[in-house]
């Protein structure tokens, strides 16, 4: 890919991207806070302005610099495109039916990426049986991509944070539904979450679990 083709793709990649994260912290702050915890609220987080939930590294330097040199290729094109927003203060002593609380805040950023995606999904369908690209030529590369980036982006995202692996949102769950006597366990775990993370990436684990979604997308897609 050269530098005419890569950054229009990496335009539409960071765009779809910020909204992801956005929307997915912003999803664990309003749930937080039905549950009576108004601490993400009152820290402005509850919104889809992306400089509310940047965080430099996880957000801007590791997507940017992975999606370059996924494209350029060359040995280090393996490294996986991850990224990640600041986390979202919540405060469990301030909720509700802590344990319903904790599920439903922990879920609350995975079902905000699948509604986007079902979303783009839906008008990617829709596109597909109309004339409208036959309309506007020129607007069918760019509404592509952003539509496809938009629903492979946030099934990924989904998918990804329900891993039980801590500090993923699937562990806070797995967390909740555990028995006491295994809790201790997981808590130990979450020192070395991120680099487990990292070796399974690296070592294609996670490739065995993001094949299957990735066929059921190129079937929905082809329906």
């Amino acid at each position: 890919m050269n530098a005419e083709q890569l950054i229009p793709q990496l335009v539409i990649y960071m765009v779809v991207l910020l909204f992801a994260i956005s929307a997915h912290e912003a999803a664990h702050a309003w749930m937080s806070y039905r549950f009576g915890d108004d601490t993400a609220r009152l820290l402005g987080r509850i919104t889809l302005n992306p400089i509310a939930h940047i965080d430099p590294i996880g957000t801007l330097l590791i997507p940017i610099a992975g999606f370059v040199i996924g494209s350029i290729g060359g040995p280090l094109a393996s490294i996986p495109l991850i990224g990640w927003g600041k986390p979202t203060p919540v405060n469990p002593l301030r909720w509700r039916n802590k344990d319903i609380a904790n599920i439903m805040v922990s879920i609350a950023g995975i079902l905000a990426n699948l509604t986007i995606a079902l979303v783009a999904l839906v008008i990617i369908k829709i596109l597909q049986r109309t004339t409208f690209f036959d309309q506007a030529a020129g607007l069918y590369e760019p509404v592509q991509i952003f539509l496809f980036r938009a629903l492979l982006l946030n099934v990924s995202l989904a998918v990804f944070n329900l891993l039980p692996f801590p500090p993923l949102d699937g562990s806070k769950v797995l967390y909740t539904l555990l028995p006491e006597s295994m809790k201790p366990a997981l808590e130990a775990l979450e020192r070395f979450g991120f680099i487990i993370l990292l070796v399974a990436m690296q070592a294609g684990l996670l490739d065995l679990i993001f094949r299957p979604v990735r066929w059921v997308l190129v079937f929905l897609l082809s329906l």
